[in-house]
């Protein structure tokens, strides 16, 4: 049997999506995210919603959203909760539908502002210590744009989109590139295995970091260790 959707006050709370919040607080624009939410509040028939418990529902929704939205880049706690109060005190923000649309408008507008105001001051900080970051721990199979987030305190997702805007490439390209730079230095300076230098920058399938290479280079490991001049007499893997 089909279970029916849960209405109240002729609202379908199943509609709800902070999916669309978060996209709207991480990628939003400013002049358009007034009618972005709108759209979003018209999907769960918000101007129908005359219980206070209903608004409770949707506002708490947006205001955890924004809350989590704006750690990611950087905006303390004590800061959000000065500007909109604490997720305790919100109630008596949403007393009636006009002035909790007022509320969530407010509330998104802020976040994008503080969001461009991170990006455009700290965007190249964040970036640079994610690149030293990356510098110090390329050989370790286990880097990735997740380990790196944390370690910077920003969310997967921010970082990404930070990165590939301060460094116009993307996390992975720019990965491969110190792994590929630290394997010519090697090549260059040390009669180790080509095999030896592939796991040491961070490679553990020795045919991967061939393909690789050779994409990045034009030629293969030992054609690139060949001309310049260090081919070892024990090197005996292509």
């Amino acid at each position: 049997m089909t279970q029916a959707p849960v209405i109240l006050d002729d609202c379908d709370v199943r509609r709800l999506d902070t999916a669309q919040i978060d996209g709207l607080l991480r990628y939003g624009r400013l002049e358009s995210c007034r009618d972005v939410l709108e759209e979003y509040l018209e999907q769960v028939h918000f101007r129908q919603m005359k219980s206070l418990m209903l608004r409770l529902y949707v506002g708490m929704d947006v205001y955890i959203a924004a809350r989590r939205v704006t750690s990611d880049f950087g905006i303390p706690a004590e800061q959000f909760v000065s500007r909109f109060g604490s997720i305790d005190e919100i109630s008596g923000k949403l007393q009636t539908i006009d002035s909790t649309t007022e509320y969530l408008h407010t509330l998104i507008e802020q976040c994008i502002r503080w969001r461009i105001e991170s990006a455009t001051e700290n965007g190249n900080d964040l970036v640079k210590k994610a690149k030293s970051y990356m510098d110090a721990n390329y050989m370790n199979e286990d880097i990735s744009l997740k380990t790196t987030a944390e370690y910077v305190g920003l969310s997967p997702t921010y970082l990404s989109a930070l990165f590939k805007r301060e460094m116009k490439r993307n996390f992975t390209e720019y990965l491969t590139e110190i792994r590929i730079r630290k394997a010519k230095e090697l090549l260059c300076s040390t009669s180790k295995l080509i095999c030896e230098i592939a796991y040491e920058v961070g490679f553990r399938d020795y045919r991967y970091f061939s393909q690789i290479f050779k994409k990045q280079t034009g030629q293969t490991p030992r054609k690139f260790q060949a001309d310049v001049n260090i081919c070892p007499d024990n090197q005996t893997t292509a």
